[in-house]
């Protein structure tokens, strides 16, 4: 089981039990002030037997709950805002037999402040029973008065990936003037896995030879994975596409976690922008976000462009709205060009997180030796020159450790990612 700023999660069943839904939920009842809590769920099987145990909890200790039902993550971010908290039962790109609890306060995912609270025992005073009611969320229409009218009508694939994001996604799409084919609706006889991210999404991308674009969402619909004309793009794509539509609207204050590419915080720059760069973690964004008062920015590693002025959570269905707007405008094809020349590897390797802490202090040591600027924050980054980094940093939702590089050289970039994984199981090896 991981519990950590990004979320509770585990294989439901082994690691993740009932008990387990019940003593978080209890705990988290301790943080509501509002006595108001949305919730909703992703396709998962295990889904409804734990948003029901959840409900029950939050009702016991006097907190009225609205049930948003099977609804993408961004749907309960963003009603979230109207009721004071909130709680998405999903465990996002992880595997089917996973899932897991995901808390919102006063439309933000939760700080590392907060999560003792919700880890540890609360005692919770006795109170009225809250009540629970069904509602229907105006994200739709929310978003379409950022987004506005598309009049060209782009042909767009959507490959829903079986996931919550099949209504909402498609719904906004045509609302806003899409041409829409969708694939994937539901998650029996999917043809991908849940994560886009590391799918080869071969249907989608045999598809998207006769469209636009195309867009592949993941089981919760945060995340965004764009294809053009056959061709899967890197994550950090979509989140260049959102930044490139934000300095179109003109915003100039940006925050990005230390993984994403240093493409996108050079075209920022170039744009006459400002960037900060924060931890790796959507909610690590958002917080650097609060703090500096920034308009917009993401994770390139995840897909995920936030938009705060909408939304305090990566924003996969946003932003595919965002993107089709700008299918016909030279701003497109400026920053896909601009990236282009920039070469992203990430890989990970299954270590017990036992280990990690350990295994990233004999890296930073070494590392330390090797390159004149280094940053600590989050793991170890190595910047090896003015295009070249390297990230070595221990997951929030997984038992790996994660490594990421980049460099306008792809020779150069799949060097530094072997030496890299070679350097991490060689002091995996000596200490295990």
């Amino acid at each position: 089981m991981k519990k950590t700023i990004s979320g509770i999660r585990g294989i439901f069943g082994e690691d993740l039990n009932l008990k387990d839904i019940i003593e978080f939920s209890n705990n988290f009842s301790s943080l509501i002030k509002s006595q108001k809590c949305v919730i909703g769920r992703d396709t998962r099987p295990s889904g409804k037997i734990i948003q029901e145990t959840v409900s029950g909890v939050l009702m016991k200790n006097g907190i009225d709950v609205f049930d948003l039902g099977m609804v993408p993550t961004p749907v309960i971010f963003r009603e979230s805002r109207k009721y004071g908290a909130g709680i998405v039962i999903s465990s996002s790109h992880n595997p089917i037999e996973w899932n897991g609890i995901k808390f919102i306060l006063d439309g933000r995912g939760i700080n590392e402040k907060e999560l003792p609270q919700i880890i540890n025992h609360q005692e919770i005073l006795k109170s009225k029973i809250g009540k629970i009611k069904k509602i229907e969320s105006t994200y739709i229409e929310d978003a379409k008065k950022i987004i506005g009218n598309i009049e060209n009508f782009p042909k767009i694939v959507v490959d829903i990936g079986g996931g919550a994001a099949k209504d909402f996604a498609v719904n906004l799409l045509k609302n806003i003037g899409c041409d829409v084919e969708v694939i994937n609706k539901e998650l029996s006889g999917c043809s991908r896995g849940p994560d886009p991210t590391s799918d080869e999404l071969i249907q989608l991308k045999d598809i998207s030879n006769n469209k636009e674009i195309g867009f592949a969402f993941d089981l919760d619909g945060d995340r965004l994975v764009v294809v053009i004309k056959g061709k899967k793009q890197a994550p950090d794509v979509t989140l260049g596409l959102g930044i490139a539509k934000s300095l179109e609207l003109g915003y100039k204050k940006f925050v990005l976690s230390i993984d994403t590419s240093i493409s996108i915080e050079k075209f920022i720059k170039e744009k006459g922008g400002t960037v900060l760069r924060s931890k790796v973690g959507e909610a690590n964004v958002i917080e650097e976000m609060l703090k500096n008062d920034s308009q917009a920015g993401g994770e390139g590693s995840s897909a995920g462009f936030i938009l705060p002025e909408f939304n305090y959570c990566r924003e996969g269905i946003l932003t595919s709205g965002l993107i089709s707007s700008m299918l016909k405008n030279s701003k497109f094809y400026e920053i896909l060009n601009y990236m282009k020349d920039y070469f992203q590897i990430r890989e990970k390797i299954e270590i017990n997180s036992n280990y990690h802490d350990r295994i990233i202090e004999n890296i930073k040591n070494e590392l330390t030796k090797k390159y004149s600027e280094i940053d600590t924050r989050d793991g170890i980054k190595a910047i090896i020159d003015e295009n070249s980094w390297v990230l070595i940093r221990k997951s929030n939702t997984e038992d790996i450790i994660r490594i990421s590089v980049e460099s306008n050289n792809e020779e150069k970039c799949k060097m530094i990612i072997n030496n890299t994984k070679k350097m991490v199981q060689e002091y995996y090896d000596k200490i295990k």
